[in-house]
Parts: structure tokens; C-alpha cells; sequence
């Protein structure tokens, strides 16, 4: 019976095993798309969830405003911090259980390293002269700011430069040279030769002699500054004094802050491999503390105390010089000596008017490895910074809070109030973000004890290196889960947008040598643990430093693997014992964030990205995977079964009258029910066994890993789609009685109505038959309101897990099973709802040749049927857009949040998209039917 039956309706069984075979097919596949990219989603974030460290430390109030709203962590966060943790607090954190290792970082300062960037201006002399003078006027451009600095100079002469020493009466000069007497000079000439360089770079003019009112001879007396600011650029100015024909260079003196901070050794090489980026001598050890050395052994011939000290290869502050180079108008060349060799050489050379004879340029960062001596490192000052304060825009990003200008007073000396001097450019002409503290030593270098106003303190040490490192060494982590490595690291800084980039010619911005900065440079030296009081003791006022010197500690926690449930309660414990022992220290789960990109204004002119990292980033997103897998899962089996079931309550309604019939022979209502599940089970058999072999192929052409596996599920998946899907069909049939079902399926009027258009005659027709019309509209309500939800879904996923690298590529990977979860909801949908109607117009054939009998032209016929078509996808549509709006709703108002009209404006398209489809799916039907005759059509009914 079955099988006749299926004989009989050759083509309603084909296109319901159509039906099934494409919906069977298509949820097993994307039940594998989706179940793929979730464990390519998962397997991505658990690749990348391990950072350097599990849990960070600050001390105190050290959590910014910004940081406490927006669950982050500043990238420069150990920047501005200077102190606030014990060593006893640090010593028992590491102590705790589960601890693995425990890194401190105990900032200590800034020091000042002086140096000089050489410029060459050979190519720049005049040939002819034979003695001569050029004038450099630098420029430095320094991340995004440029900076006039001082004058420099170079005078060259033919004539040989000797050397004295303190027998010939001077302190020791290599720059004598003999010249032409001069009655106003002659007292400065020294057997028959004059100091050509001394009085422009030690200006003696306002000292004099013991007992004479003369101006002083050059001698080892350093000139008197107390009156001169530390800003002067004349200060910097300097003469070169060369002997030569075709050779000259200019040495410009400067400054290099190198922020040297505090650490475990062997803490720090478990947690960053530090041991592995020397690049010359020794790794710091723990045997590595500070000493003293006795006045007799001492090079300097006084009691000094030293600390071990370790250099990065590597300058972490960068600038450009670009100079003008000026040839000086001399006047008479035999002249030069007499006039450079005294007190008024100051107010001669800067007097002549000289002739731009070309421009040239050098990079900073060539001095700084000049530098590299340990006679360089002066601790006799260092300088603290404060952290950057942000403000909220309207725009919700965020601004940088200008400081105001630095105080002269920062740079003075403890000895006699001078001041120091090639202090960098930056610090006085560039805008300032944070305040800068200095710590002047004691003044009792050498002598093993202080006294005085010093007493109770200790000598500042001198720097013993043991060894430099190159930061580049260090082993990679990965960049989706990076967090804050400012010991060895500058954070990226890049430009915001087009104006920025342009001033940072598409390079990231990097720090320049402004202590008060944005972007501060990070420690460029390191010393250990022990050496921190002979730093912080030896300066004249205590600080904070003396009681809390730790900055930070890094811990890793042991067992933590990734973003397991283990793991995640093994740094949870850990991070909860430090917050009960030290309620006011602040702790932050690292394991698991990812840097988050924020747009940072500094100027008016200036904007930023500067990555943040955002904490439990790799856990959002794997409760994110979870909640979204599910839902894309319930929602495509939901669509297919669905579907399915329209399709086999149609089959049902266009066999009413055979149904009856059966019920009249004395069929009853089990045996109905057998029957027509009986036939959805075997046209589900057929199309699963179809399904199985389309399944694997698109599979392995889909590039779908588990292609062999997931085809095997087709079968079974068909066959439960069908029987399940044709319950309800089948138990209304059984509740069809016999003369139910020779009677049409229409709604009766209660009184009858005039038909004045085309339009409302297909209202009516929809009125009419209210069940078709549900049906119909059902199946695209199905489709727009999946739609709406997975949308919805989508976008709430994305906004969950997006602002951060990890989640970034997280979306970038979940886009595919997203993309296909809404194209099927649409295509299924519209399906259903075309299946309904093209059975609709084969029920109505009849009714449609009696009105072409009377008159009607084809034209009105089709438009008939495309105004019902039209009615019944916009009834569908904007039903399901309302619904899909509501389920959205009941999943919490949060999923909407910034998607509102996204979706809503999405839903309306979905709206008129499924239209169009049903319109242009119903032209083939309205042509078929208009090429049969009334006749024929009547005859058959």
C-alpha cells in the first residue's frame, strides 16, 4: 500500500524526499561547520591563554579610575610605579602555596648617562682656509614632537694643537695652539700659545683671580652655574677644537635616561628566560650583592661601595638630529687664536654671522652605545616618574592629562646648587604627562660614612657591570595573550589616525628622553634585589623607596596549564590567598587576557592606539563559544524539523479526499497514522541513504576534517527528521472525519462582501483559507525570525569576545559556521513557505479555471496569485521579525545593546528578500497552470 502510494504520487515524493535530503544534509554539515569552528575557536584561545605570568601585584591604590571601570590593565603600568610593596610582603607571597615563581621589579630611578653624537661636516669645509669655524644648529625630532637644542661648533685649523699639563701652570689641555700676540689678550697666552677651546666651553669671564681683579686663567676650578638654569642652552653649546685640512667632526653633547631597576635573578630568568639574552659577559647571580672597596684599592683612591649591574645592548629611547650647517664669517684667520684663547671667545663666536652651506643628519640612539662604559653611570641623582592620568571624552575613548612643565629645581645638584648640565630637550620644550620627582645623593661619596646633614644615610655606590643582555633574545609569547613586559618591553604605541601617522612616517611611537613623557622607556638596567638600599639609602631625603621598594610582582602559578577548570582554580586560589593576607594590595588575574586596543587622544593633533590588556578574555569567549554553539544548534534543528513538518502537513491537506475515502471504507484512525508515517519513514530512508554519500562528498570538498564521520549521521538524521516531522501531520489526518474531508478547507464569511480590485479579492482569498494562510506565512516567520535571532547572536557573540587581539581572531574564525547558520534559516524558510503555496495553487487549480472561463485574462490571474504570494511573505516576514525581535529580547536585553537598529534594519531586509523569493518562485507555477485548459482543469476536478 505504501509503496503504491509512493508509485502513485511519484512527484510529491520526490519533492519531499528533496526536502529531506536537503535538510538532513544540510544540518549535519553545519552541525559539523559549527562543532569545527568551536573547537577551532577553543583550540585557538587555549593555544593562547598562557601569558608570561598568571597573576600580577601592584601595591596600593596603584589601580587607576580607568583601569577599575573597564576591567584592563595599563601597558604602563610599571612605568609610573616607584615603590609601595615590602620585601617581607614580597617574600611571603612567594612563600604562598601554589606559587611557582615569584618575580619582582623594584624600579628604583632614572639615571642620567652623558655622552656625545658625533656629526660629521667634512664635506662642509672650505678648502682654501687655514683656519675656520663652523656652526651646526640641531634639530631633534623625537616621536611626535620637534625640539630646538644648542649650538655646536667645530673650529679647525692647519696650524699643529698641543698638549700642557698642570707644570705648564694649566690643568691639563690638548688644545693649545700658537698665535699672533695681542695687547688685550696677552696675559692669556701661555709660552707663546693660547687655549683655543677652554674659554667658549668653561666661560671664566665673571671669576677672577685670588687677590686681582683680573679674569681667571684656565685652570681645574669649574665655573660657578648656581645663576645659570638648567634649561640655558648655552650650557650645552659647545666649541670643537681640531688640527687638519680635510677632516672635521662635531661631538653634541648628551643625555641618555636609563631607568634602572631592581630584580630576582633567578626569578626572572624561570619566568622570561633572562639568562638567555646576554649578549656579552655574565648573567646577574644570586651571589651577586653590593660591596665595598677600602681607599687604599680603590681606583678612585677613596672608600667606595660598588653595585653589579646588568646593560641592555639596546637604546629604548629614540631621536634624530637634523642640523644646518653654517660656514663662520672669521674675519682675518691669523687672528682666531688670540680671540678664541680668551674670556670673550663666549661673546665673539656667537656674534658671527655665518653662510648655510648644507644640512645633514644623525641618529641619537649612536651615542648611547658610546656610552657604554661604567664610568658613564652616575648615581649621584636619579629621577622618579608618576603615572599617566586619563580622563573619559565624549566619544568614550580616552584622553592623556597634560602636567604642568617641569621645575628648573629637578635638575639641580646637591653640591653647591649647580645645575646639570646637557639636560635633555624633551624635558623642558616637550609636554609633559607625568610628574617627575628627583632623589639627590648624599655628599658622602667616598668617604665610607655621612655625617652632617646627612647622617644616618649611606654614600651613593658606583656601577660595577657585570654583563650586558639583549632584549631581543627574549623568548616569544604569544601576541593574542600578551600582557605588560616593561621590564625588557616598550609598549606599542602606534598612530590613531592619518595626521598621527603621518607625523610618525607609519612607525610606532617610542619613547623619547622626556622623563614626564607618554610613553616612558623601559629599565634599560638591572641590578639585584640586595643592591636596592645601597640605592635608596644614599639619597639625602627617605622616599617611599627606603620601606616599599617592590614595584611589582609577577607570579606564575604551578599546575596552571591553560583555561581549564583545573587551572583556573589553581590561579583563582592563589590570587585569593594575596587579597585575604594584604586586603589593600592589588591583584589581577593575567591568565587568559589579551591585548585590547584603545584609542588614546594627547593633543588636539594627536591620537593613539596603545594596547591595554584586557583580563579573562580567553574565558568570556569559551562561555561565549559554548552559549552560541548551543543556540546556533537548537535553532538549525528547530529550522530543519520545521520545514520538514510543513512540507508533510501540505503532503497531508492535498490528500483530504483520499483520506476520507479511506476513513469511509473503514479505515481507522491507526491505521491512517501508519500510513502516512509509513510513507515519511521510507522517503526518509531514500533520502538519508542519499544524504549519507552528498554528505561526505561536500564534506571533503568543504575541506571538513571529519567529513567520514559526519556523513554517517545523515541516515539516522533523515529518518528522525521525517518521522518526527510527520507526527503532527499524521495525527491530523487521523482526526479527519469522512464528510470533513470531502468539504474545501475555507473559513466561512459572514456575509458576503464586493470585490473591487485584484488586491482585495486576494485578501479575501487569504481570509478565506486562514490554516493555508498560516501555514504558508509560517515557514518564512520561521526563517526572518532565526534570522533575527542568529544575527542577534552573532553580533552579541562578537561584541562579547571582540576588543581584544585574541578575541579578534577568534571572530575572524567564527564567521564561516555564522555566515551558513543564517543563509540556512532564510533558504529553509522560504523553502516551507514556496511548498505551501505551490500546493496551494494546485488545491486551487480549479478555482482558478472557472475565473478564466468567465473572462479573466492570464495577466489578472497572475497577478491574483502574486498579491496573495506578496500578502503571505510580508504576514510571514514581519511576523517573524516581531518574533525574532521578542526571543532576542527573552535572552536578555544585553544582546541588543549598540545592534538595536542593526538588527531591526536587518530583519526588514530579511523582510523583503524572502518576498522577492516567493515572488519569483511562484512564476513557475502561475505559467504552468496558464498553459492547461479550463476544460481539462474542471474535467480533472
Amino acid at each position: 500500500m505504501i509503496l503504491d502510494q509512493l508509485r502513485r504520487r511519484r512527484g510529491r515524493a520526490l519533492a519531499l524526499a528533496a526536502g529531506i535530503l536537503v535538510a538532513a544534509t544540510s544540518f549535519t554539515l553545519l552541525t559539523a561547520t559549527v562543532s569545527t569552528s568551536q573547537a577551532t575557536t577553543v583550540g585557538t584561545v587555549r593555544k593562547n591563554a598562557r601569558s608570561a605570568y598568571d597573576v600580577l601585584v601592584r601595591p596600593p591604590d596603584s589601580q587607576t579610575d580607568v583601569e577599575r571601570q573597564s576591567g584592563l590593565v595599563s601597558p604602563n603600568f610599571l612605568s609610573g610605579t616607584f615603590g609601595g610593596i615590602t620585601m617581607d610582603q614580597y617574600r611571603r607571597i612567594g612563600d604562598m602555596a601554589g606559587v611557582d615563581v615569584a618575580a619582582p621589579v623594584a624600579n628604583i630611578g632614572y639615571l642620567m648617562v652623558a655622552s656625545t653624537v658625533t656629526v660629521d661636516v667634512s664635506r662642509f669645509l672650505d678648502g682654501e682656509a687655514s683656519r675656520q669655524i663652523l656652526r651646526i644648529s640641531p634639530t631633534l625630532t623625537s616621536g611626535l614632537g620637534t625640539y630646538r637644542t644648542s649650538d655646536e661648533y667645530v673650529y679647525l685649523t692647519r696650524s699643529p694643537l698641543t698638549s700642557a699639563s698642570e707644570s705648564d701652570g694649566l690643568f691639563e689641555s690638548d688644545t693649545l695652539e700658537t698665535g699672533e700676540a695681542d695687547k688685550s689678550t696677552q696675559r692669556y697666552r701661555i709660552k707663546g700659545k693660547y687655549d683655543v677651546c677652554f674659554y667658549f666651553n668653561r666661560d671664566k669671564s665673571e671669576q677672577t683671580e685670588f687677590n686681582l681683579d683680573l679674569p681667571l686663567k684656565p685652570n681645574i676650578i669649574a665655573e660657578d652655574l648656581r645663576d645659570k638654569s638648567p634649561f640655558d642652552p648655552d650650557l650645552s653649546s659647545r666649541m670643537n677644537c681640531q688640527s687638519g685640512q680635510d677632516k672635521a667632526t662635531i661631538d653634541v653633547p648628551v643625555s641618555y635616561p636609563v631607568l634602572l631597576s631592581a630584580i630576582d635573578p633567578v626569578a626572572e630568568d624561570r619566568l622570561v628566560g633572562l639568562g638567555d639574552t646576554i649578549a656579552s659577559g655574565r648573567m646577574l647571580t644570586e651571589q651577586d650583592k653590593p660591596w665595598t672597596v677600602s681607599s687604599a684599592k680603590s681606583v678612585h683612591g677613596q672608600h667606595d661601595s660598588y653595585i653589579p649591574a646588568l646593560l641592555s645592548d639596546n637604546p629604548l629611547t629614540t631621536g634624530t638630529l637634523d642640523a644646518t650647517v653654517e660656514r663662520l664669517d672669521v674675519g682675518d684667520p691669523a687672528e682666531l687664536p688670540s680671540k678664541l684663547g680668551n674670556p670673550t671667545a663666549d661673546s665673539f663666536v656667537r656674534g658671527l654671522r655665518g653662510t648655510t652651506v648644507g644640512r645633514t643628519r644623525v641618529d641619537l640612539s649612536k651615542g648611547y652605545r658610546k656610552a657604554l662604559t661604567e664610568d658613564s653611570f652616575d648615581t649621584g641623582a636619579y629621577w622618579t616618574v608618576g603615572p599617566v592620568t586619563y580622563r573619559r571624552t565624549s566619544d568614550g575613548d580616552l584622553a592623556a592629562q597634560p602636567q604642568p612643565p617641569q621645575k628648573p629645581g629637578l635638575w639641580i645638584t646637591n653640591y653647591d646648587q649647580q645645575p646639570f648640565i646637557n639636560v635633555p630637550e624633551e624635558n623642558h620644550q616637550g609636554t609633559q604627562y607625568r610628574t617627575v620627582t628627583s632623589h639627590v645623593a648624599t655628599n658622602c661619596i667616598g668617604l665610607g660614612t655621612c655625617d652632617g646633614v646627612d647622617s644616618g644615610r649611606l654614600p651613593n655606590p658606583f656601577v660595577h657591570l657585570v654583563g650586558r643582555y639583549d632584549t631581543g633574545k627574549l623568548p616569544g609569547f604569544s601576541p593574542l595573550s600578551d600582557t605588560p613586559l616593561e621590564t625588557y618591553q616598550t609598549p606599542q604605541v602606534t598612530g590613531a589616525d592619518s595626521t598621527t601617522r603621518a607625523k610618525l612616517h607609519g612607525k610606532p611611537l617610542q619613547p623619547d628622553r622626556n622623563l614626564g613623557g607618554y610613553v616612558s622607556p623601559p629599565p634599560t638596567m638591572l641590578t639585584t634585589m640586595d643592591s636596592i638600599t645601597a640605592l635608596t639609602k644614599s639619597r639625602r631625603v627617605p622616599s617611599l623607596q627606603d620601606k616599599a621598594p617592590v614595584s611589582a610582582i609577577r607570579i606564575r602559578v604551578a599546575g596552571v596549564t591553560g583555561v581549564d577548570t583545573a587551572s583556573r582554580a589553581r590561579v583563582n586560589a592563589v590570587a585569593g590567598a594575596i587579597r585575604a593576607a594584604y586586603p589593600r594590595l592589588q591583584v589581577d588575574v593575567t591568565v587568559g587576557s589579551s591585548p585590547a586596543p584603545r584609542t588614546v587622544t594627547l593633543s588636539a593633533s594627536a591620537q593613539v592606539t596603545e594596547r591595554w590588556v584586557a583580563k579573562g578574555v580567553a574565558l568570556r569567549i569559551l562561555k561565549a563559544v559554548d552559549t552560541k554553539s548551543a543556540v546556533l544548534f537548537v535553532l538549525v534543528l528547530v529550522v530543519c524539523a520545521l520545514f520538514l513538518g510543513q512540507a508533510a502537513l501540505a503532503s497531508v491537506r492535498s490528500r483530504r479526499i483520499e483520506i476520507g475515502t479511506l476513513r469511509c471504507l473503514g479505515w481507522s484512525g491507526g491505521e491512517v497514522l501508519r500510513l502516512v508515517l509509513g510513507e515519511l519513514a521510507v522517503i526518509g530512508l531514500a533520502a538519508g541513504a542519499a544524504g549519507t554519500v552528498l554528505a561526505y562528498v561536500l564534506g571533503r570538498v568543504l575541506g571538513q576534517s571529519e567529513a567520514g564521520s559526519k556523513s554517517l549521521l545523515v541516515l539516522p538524521v533523515a529518518l528522525l527528521l521525517a518521522t518526527a516531522a510527520g507526527l503532527i501531520p499524521a495525527w491530523l489526518a487521523t482526526r479527519l472525519g469522512p464528510m470533513e474531508a470531502v468539504r474545501p478547507p475555507v473559513t466561512a464569511a459572514l456575509r458576503a462582501r464586493p470585490v473591487r480590485s485584484v488586491a482585495g479579492l486576494a485578501v479575501l482569498n487569504l481570509l478565506r483559507v486562514r490554516g493555508r494562510t498560516l501555514l504558508g506565512a509560517a515557514g518564512l516567520a520561521l526563517g526572518v525570525a532565526a534570522f533575527t535571532v542568529l544575527l542577534a547572536l552573532t553580533l552579541a557573540f562578537r561584541g562579547e569576545v571582540a576588543g581584544s587581539l585574541l578575541g579578534s581572531a577568534v571572530v575572524a574564525q567564527a564567521r564561516e559556521a555564522d555566515y551558513l547558520s543564517v543563509a540556512l534559516s532564510l533558504l529553509l524558510g522560504a523553502a516551507g513557505a514556496i511548498d505551501v503555496l505551490v500546493i496551494s495553487q494546485r488545491e486551487r487549480a480549479a478555482d482558478l479555471a472557472v475565473l478564466r472561463a468567465t473572462g479573466w485574462t492570464n495577466r489578472e490571474l497572475a497577478k491574483l496569485t502574486l498579491y496573495e504570494g506578496i500578502g503571505l511573505a510580508l504576514l510571514g516576514g514581519l511576523s517573524g521579525a516581531v518574533a525574532g525581535l521578542a526571543g532576542v529580547l527573552t535572552l536578555g536585553r544585553g544582546v541588543l545593546h549598540g545592534h538595536l537598529f542593526t538588527v531591526v534594519g536587518a530583519a526588514l531586509l530579511a523582510t523583503l528578500a524572502a518576498t522577492a523569493l516567493v515572488v519569483a518562485a511562484l512564476t513557475v507555477p502561475i505559467r504552468g497552470l496558464s498553459r492547461i485548459a479550463p476544460a481539462h482543469l474542471l474535467a480533472a476536478d
